[in-house]
């Protein structure tokens, strides 16, 4: 069983999220844990406070490192294995985060996710306590909350035992180095448009060939980006290089 735990000043807002959908399956399983942890409760003072004025002045607050690294090594001392956990801070300032992220994270035994608030982290969390900074984009929002349950239905997705058909991880975008290739269910006519002729075929080479180059297409058109890494053959290259 994977674990995963979050470190969060709003555990209340993981309720929905980890009790419903493919992550609440998932939990019934018995395939992953998932647990919210307030680490305001590893304050060591009276007020329960978990930020502090910066040094050096300037505004907003910093998140003090003490309760973060109280919380994560209460949650090591607790382990079942010897493993580290991967410990996450999610972070704008972090690696993008990346279907290759998700695959990779998704062989780790536990992983302890931290979410932020306020200006910013003390830089000794960063420094002695994270194994991995990750960022779901270039813009900012109010804490890791989000970010956090974004990389978490990503990774789970890909456990064993977790979605129905197996394959569908294997095939979605960006698991392949491309976009996706378009789908289509009944009926076969909806409002005069057709399902394309091939699909309802039973030609099955054809329709691989027919799904390869769909993929292709749409990954020129919309990711041109990503098919200077993608494995593709040369006859698949001149082919692209006739669409542009």
């Amino acid at each position: 069983m994977m674990r995963i735990d979050v470190l969060t000043l709003f555990p209340e807002m993981f309720d929905g999220v980890f009790g419903a959908s493919i992550l609440g399956k998932a939990k019934d399983k018995g395939i992953v844990s998932l647990e919210a942890i307030n680490f305001r409760d590893y304050s060591n003072n009276k007020h329960n406070t978990v930020d502090d004025y910066p040094y050096g002045g300037g505004g907003g607050m910093v998140l003090k490192a003490e309760p973060v690294f109280a919380a994560v090594e209460d949650l090591m001392a607790k382990k079942e294995s010897e493993a580290r956990p991967r410990v996450i801070l999610m972070c704008p300032q972090g690696e993008s985060f990346t279907q290759k992220k998700a695959e990779e994270l998704a062989k780790e035994e536990h992983l302890v996710l931290i979410c932020g608030h306020y200006e910013g982290y003390d830089e000794r969390i960063r420094e002695y306590l994270v194994t991995d900074e990750l960022s779901i984009g270039d813009y900012v929002l109010t804490g890791g909350e989000i970010p956090a349950m974004t990389v978490i239905d990503s990774v789970v997705r890909l456990l064993p035992g977790v979605l129905g058909n197996e394959s569908s991880a294997v095939t979605d975008s960006y698991s392949t180095g491309l976009l996706e290739y378009p789908h289509y269910t009944r009926p076969a006519v909806f409002r005069d448009w057709q399902v394309p002729e091939v699909l309802i075929s039973g030609n099955h080479a054809k329709i691989d060939a027919w799904r390869r180059e769909q993929s292709l297409l749409r990954t020129l058109k919309r990711r041109p980006d990503l098919l200077e890494k993608a494995k593709l053959t040369d006859k698949e290259r001149k082919w692209l290089a006739s669409q542009e």
